[in-house]
């Protein structure tokens, strides 16, 4: 069963936020809560961590890019 990685409120007033770094590759494995992806937001960056174990199938957002 796949699971998609969907952005977190990340605070009020916050509607977008650009991806800065995948820590992880495609075909990596990953554990749950480990740090996934670095992202940015007007007013800060932060680690968005692995929902669960498992492993990256495929990233549709490539760095630099609004999510």
């Amino acid at each position: 069963m796949s699971v998609k990685l969907l952005t977190p409120r990340l605070g009020e007033g916050v509607e977008q936020v650009t991806v800065l770094t995948w820590l992880k590759k495609e075909g990596d494995p990953v554990k749950e809560y480990e740090p996934l992806v670095e992202v940015e937001t007007d007013k800060v960056v932060t680690e968005i961590p692995s929902p669960s174990d498992g492993v990256l199938l495929k990233i549709f957002i490539q760095p630099n890019s609004p999510a």
